[in-house]
């Protein structure tokens, strides 16, 4: 038996955006490392041949590559790598008659996005304006004052002859920035999906939706789509072409996705996946019938969009992400994994079954995880709830009760699927090694049960979701798997702020970790990246009038005084999601309150934390803290 360690879950590496040929006999991803050592992440573009067998690294491993893409006839593969100069991403090709690696750009700005069109044999680009002089004389002279709404980066759609490696940048939609692009499967025109702005607190709300005809430069508007709007795809039907996305169910910005259907004879939108008890995640266009990945309940359904509806293909068990299908959706790949199964590229039929073709974590073979179950139960109002039990390494339930440590998702609109639950942040499977037991739960306003179950927590964070949780600890208690005097809880992100939450409405907890937590609803509007979204949970902002206002009666920071929990608090210096000032106003307050907390500041660090040695730490830190306080 291998034993757990830290090094062993933040040194692997995995699988990224795959990308089955259109022909189905090869299969390209990407291998990255789970964590980093210096600034920018090595990752490597490897190639698996489905038809002789065997694989090969495309690539040294000495730069950044991303974003495979094939040619329409199969024979070439494209991709972004910064190896010229690390952080500016160029297009390259990868000829397989010859095996060649070839630079195509040189983009001083960086390549965002691309896309290969058939029939004229360019390349679509997505990438901002180059610098000027100018630009590079105010940075060199410090005369570099940022006034907002002006000069502002915005990604244009632009054209790659990879003959003659000319750029040209039509000039078509305005000042506004270019999102997302598909080509119609027949070759014809661009569906491109546009924002007034890279602004994620603005720019979702202003989604439209163009045909661009790369062959005469001319383009139509469509007009306006719904919230946060992504994942364009065709397909035909009897009455014409039709464009799907996936965006946020109106009216609100709390909601379960959708998939919407316009149909481009008559102009009608339609929610074609309205009062579902699911949610659409991913819609993959074919030559045929768009396809569509749907979180439901802890595991995932495959289906086919067909003219008079869905039609189930298939049910898998946890997650399936990243889905790509040949150019007639009989063969899909995607990223999945097991129980006790890192995630890895899986191949097969659509209608299933699938079979794995990378294994990138053989080092995980050894390990002895604690068991995982699903569970099943009611909320106090009768709403069927799901979620997770990892019980320690070694032991069955009868073996209890155990400490319990409750770790609540982020998002809120996330889940917990069935998959292997082992990750650099507070997880299942890490703490289950020292001797705990973890409750992974799905209260309503996350993912996978449809549009109602998701919107039902607008305005009301910390409700009925905060209920939710405590009904399965009680369960658990109930069933003498949790000890009533060890429980912790933990969460990053919106589970960060759940953490907060629950150790201000009881002292049941005898310790609890905030990782990157909204700790005050008003600020985070006010300051987040996504502010308008994070109204709309919290349910006002600062700017409606005098207070109190409704988000205050649902920010921990406002039952501060009521706690008397330990508190770990771990955040990254550079979070732009959640900023470090939620986490700084948490711990004055604990030290203004004398609340026994531990404050860890990450630096160079976002919202998630990707160096090695900061990764190590928080394993490490979170493992302490629990035994410190949740041990005999």
């Amino acid at each position: 038996m291998t034993a757990l360690t830290a090094e062993l879950v933040v040194d692997g590496r995995a699988p990224r955006t795959p990308a089955l040929a259109p022909d189905g006999r090869l299969l390209s991803y990407v291998l990255a490392t789970t964590s980093r050592t210096g600034d920018h992440l090595d990752t490597e573009l490897w190639l698996v041949d489905l038809v002789g067998g065997g694989s090969r690294r495309v690539t040294a491993g000495t730069a950044t590559e991303s974003l495979p893409r094939w040619s329409c006839d199969s024979g070439t593969l494209f991709f972004l790598s910064d190896h010229a100069e690390r952080g500016v991403p160029q297009v390259h090709r990868f000829a397989l008659a010859d095996g060649t690696v070839t630079a195509l750009t040189s983009w001083r700005a960086g390549i965002l996005d691309h896309l290969p069109l058939a029939g004229s044999g360019l390349v679509a680009l997505l990438a901002e304006d180059e610098p000027t002089e100018q630009d590079a004389r105010r940075a060199r002279d410090r005369d570099d004052a940022v006034v907002a709404g002006e000069r502002e980066p915005r990604a244009r759609l632009r054209l790659l002859d990879p003959r003659t490696g000319r750029i040209t940048t039509p000039a078509v939609f305005g000042d506004r920035h270019v999102v997302e692009l598909r080509q119609r499967p027949d070759g014809g025109p661009l569906a491109v999906l546009t924002r007034a702005g890279a602004d994620n607190d603005h720019g979702p709300r202003t989604g439209r939706l163009h045909l661009f005809d790369p062959a005469t430069g001319t383009t139509e508007e469509l007009g306006p789509v719904e919230v946060d709007a992504r994942s364009p795809a065709w397909w035909s039907a009897p009455d014409g072409w039709h464009l799907g996305y996936v965006a946020l169910t109106p009216p609100g910005l709390q909601a379960g996705t959708a998939v919407f259907d316009l149909a481009l004879s008559d102009r009608v939108t339609r929610n074609r996946t309205a009062d579902l008890p699911m949610c659409p995640t991913e819609l993959c266009q074919t030559g045929a019938a768009a396809l569509v990945v749907f979180a439901d309940g802890l595991n995932t359904t495959l289906a086919r969009l067909d003219p008079a509806g869905l039609t189930t293909l298939s049910r898998h068990p946890g997650r399936l992400d990243e889905l790509t299908a040949t150019s007639g959706g009989e063969q899909i790949a995607v990223l999945a994994g097991g129980r006790y199964e890192p995630v890895d590229v899986h191949l097969g039929p659509s209608a299933g079954p699938l079979r794995k073709v990378t294994d990138t974590r053989p080092e995980w073979n050894g390990i002895t995880f604690g068991t995982q179950q699903p569970l099943a139960y009611r909320a106090a109002d009768g709403l069927e709830l799901d979620g997770l039990l990892v019980l320690p390494v070694g032991q069955t339930a009868p073996d209890g009760p155990f400490p319990l440590v409750t770790i609540v998702h982020g998002g809120p609109y996330d889940r917990y699927a069935d998959r292997c639950q082992l990750f650099w942040f507070p997880s299942a499977q890490w703490l289950a090694a020292a001797g705990y037991a973890v409750f992974l739960p799905n209260p309503r306003g996350g993912q996978g049960h449809g549009h109602r179950f998701a919107a039902s927590v607008a305005g009301q964070v910390g409700r009925q979701e905060w209920t939710d949780i405590l009904t399965g600890i009680d369960l658990l208690v109930a069933q003498g798997v949790a000890d009533p005097d060890r429980l912790g809880i933990a969460g990053w992100s919106h589970g960060g702020f759940m953490s907060a939450w629950a150790v201000g409405q009881t002292e049941r907890f005898r310790a609890a970790l905030v990782g990157a937590g909204v700790v005050d609803w008003g600020m985070l509007a006010a300051t987040g990246e996504n502010g308008q979204f994070e109204a709309a949970l919290g349910g006002s902002t600062g700017w409606s009038g005098i207070g109190p206002h409704p988000h205050d009666a649902v920010s921990p920071i406002s039952f501060a005084g009521r706690i008397r929990t330990p508190v770990l608090i771990l955040h990254g210096a550079e979070d732009t999601n959640v900023p470090l000032g939620q986490a700084v106003y948490l711990h004055r307050a604990l030290r203004h309150f004398g609340v026994e907390h531990e404050f860890v500041i990450y630096p160079r660090e976002g919202h998630s934390i990707r160096e090695r040695n900061h990764q190590l730490d928080v394993l490490r830190r979170t493992r302490a803290w629990f035994d410190r306080w949740l041990r005999p």
